[in-house]
């Protein structure tokens, strides 16, 4: 068999080994890419694949496997796939798996077993590994027949993608990948998705959310993960103009709704804007499109927008009510109920109530200006802020998670869907090298930049040899304040700078890019980033930029834990008119 053969198999039934069937059922959801790392109990899959036309990046971690197939996804709106073997292979991607579970993004991940005689035996790395994973995927399959790969597949796809999208795991024992069976495309397809019976929006709970919407005097939208993942950007800007509501963001929804138009607030949350979070206190109603209502976006439920009747779209019934008391349920996909909501909801006037919050803000914030202040430290916001004002925000930015996490979400203003790619719910350090390089494949045309902390950049900083294998271009920002930059932050606020295990040594990263063949350069100055960052651009390679910044630099405003959103920490001596500015 060659690989011209291969899409004859999606149409003419052929007798074909249980690992060629698992390509081709891959060939048949249309993969092109998928990350993993080879081992003994996957073998058969890894020996078959020269006969199927599917490109597979080597990674260097399984861990590194997962995350890309995120980013891939996050970046593409498609499904990630990564490819392990049994025992420490499998258990290795756990992590990639919980933080996609977490962040409902749908990959398949498909992993070796031992043969199924040996199931049970501790046989050589053997691992439960369906067991392991029932907690963080949305299913997971083990097949021990070669006749079961293909619907077991195809199955994952459809899982991984209906409904709120989310992980599915297909562990697949040697003997199965072994065997050999008829292969039908056609005949392995699942039964059609039948959405949950509650996913059917009464018409009752329509004309009552029309009639709240209309009657608002100061009603915020808040829009998370599920606008990009529903596809409903522009039901969801319908709906902002044509009431002249503003729109606050979850972390995962910045880029949902853009990030220049005059009704964007900006990120709400722990770290959101100040009044963005005192907006949504004073708020007599809230529409919830596609969010989960997070602890790190309420703070504690009891004071969460009590003035306010709330409205809340979502396709998983068992978020509604979970975290948040709401008045209107409209269960479903965001951008099917947001079409048969729109027609009910005529022009209303909010310039009243705009005018309020603009003038909460005080002087314009520091952040929102061309340049920031060069007081001759080097600080994360300068980096962040050059790096958008350079790209004109055009780029895909995967961060890691930590301060410049949040940095990023506040000064890197993204435009366009699908531009942030980050670990929300589970808080992954070590997801953006990874990540960025999935994003990267999924969109070669695309200008993909890393912004990770000296921390989290050290965990998957193997992956750089990935980068260098496959020949991609990736620009690498390191933002290196030498500790563990956001439990500093907390050691410093609570537990009375007792910086206990987050001062951290790291390697010179320069010289690490340069013994990977990457080239490289280290910053000091405010003088220097753009000088960097224009390079970076210019360079037809890889390149990282190791910046050297302020080393006790904190991120505000911020809501303690267990506190309400209005109850924020400020920069010390800042004017509360500008709480949310960098200096």
């Amino acid at each position: 068999m060659t690989k011209k053969d291969t899409h004859e198999h999606l149409t003419t039934p052929t007798r074909l080994t249980g690992a060629e069937i698992m390509w081709a059922t891959l060939v048949g959801e249309g993969v092109t890419d998928v990350f993993g790392y080879p081992g003994g109990a996957i073998l058969p899959v890894y020996d078959a694949l020269r006969k199927f036309p599917i490109h597979h990046v080597l990674v260097r971690h399984e861990q590194g496997a997962a995350h890309m197939a995120d980013g891939y996804s996050r970046a593409s709106g498609k499904v990630g796939v990564a490819v392990a073997t049994s025992g420490p292979g499998a258990t290795n991607l756990v992590t990639g798996i919980a933080t996609a579970m977490l962040d409902s993004i749908p990959i398949v991940c498909i992993t070796g077993q031992v043969s199924s005689k040996l199931l049970g035996t501790d046989a050589f790395q053997e691992v439960d590994i369906t067991g392991v994973t029932l907690p963080v995927t949305k299913h997971n399959f083990l097949c021990t027949k070669a006749e079961e790969i293909a619907p077991a597949i195809r199955a994952a796809f459809q899982i991984a993608t209906s409904g709120r999208p989310g992980p599915v795991l297909v562990d697949i024992t040697k003997d199965a990948q072994q065997a050999s069976t008829l292969f039908d495309f056609e005949a392995a397809k699942p039964a059609p998705y039948l959405p949950h019976p509650m996913l059917r929006v009464e018409e009752s709970g329509l004309a009552e959310a029309a009639e709240l919407i209309l009657n608002a005097k100061r009603p915020v939208i808040l829009a998370g993960h599920g606008v990009m993942e529903s596809g409903a950007m522009e039901q969801l800007r319908t709906l902002a103009e044509r009431t002249e509501t503003p729109v606050a963001v979850t972390l995962l929804g910045i880029g949902g709704f853009p990030a220049s138009h005059p009704l964007n607030l900006g990120m709400m949350g722990m770290h959101g804007e100040a009044w963005v979070n005192s907006a949504i206190q004073e708020a007599d109603l809230l529409i919830a499109c596609g969010m989960r209502f997070d602890d790190r976006v309420i703070g504690t439920p009891s004071t969460y927008a009590v003035k306010a009747k709330k409205i809340h779209i979502e396709v998983d019934p068992a978020e509604i009510n979970k975290n948040i008391k709401v008045d209107v349920a409209l269960v479903g996909d965001l951008s099917e109920v947001l079409d048969q909501l729109l027609p009910r909801i005529t022009k209303r006037d909010g310039s009243a109530w705009l005018k309020t919050i603009d003038a909460s803000k005080g002087a314009i914030a520091v952040r929102d200006i061309k340049n920031l202040p060069d007081s001759g430290h080097l600080y994360a916001a300068h980096v962040i802020h050059d790096l958008w004002r350079i790209t004109g925000g055009n780029a895909i930015v995967a961060t890691d998670v930590g301060q410049h996490q949040m940095w990023e979400a506040q000064y890197y203003h993204h435009e366009q869907p699908r531009t942030l790619i980050t670990s929300g719910g589970l808080g992954t350090m070590g997801f953006a090298l990874p990540a960025a390089i999935g994003a990267k494949m999924a969109c070669r045309d695309k200008e993909v930049w890393v912004v990770a902390g000296d921390g989290g950049f050290q965990m998957t900083a193997a992956e750089l040899s990935t980068i260098v294998q496959e020949k991609i271009k990736i620009n690498i920002a390191i933002v290196n304040n030498g500790f563990l930059g956001m439990v500093r932050q907390w050691q410093e606020f609570f537990y009375e700078r007792n910086y206990e295990s987050t001062p951290m040594v790291s390697p010179d990263f320069v010289k690490l890019a340069d013994a990977h063949g990457i080239r490289a350069v280290a910053v000091t100055t405010r003088a220097e980033v753009a000088k960097a960052v224009e390079d970076a651009r210019k360079h037809d390679g890889p390149f990282l930029i190791n910046f050297m910044v302020e080393k006790e630099d904190s991120v505000y405003p911020m809501i303690p834990a267990g506190s309400a959103l209005h109850e924020m920490i400020r920069r010390p001596g800042q004017s509360a008119l500008v709480e949310s500015a960098e200096d």
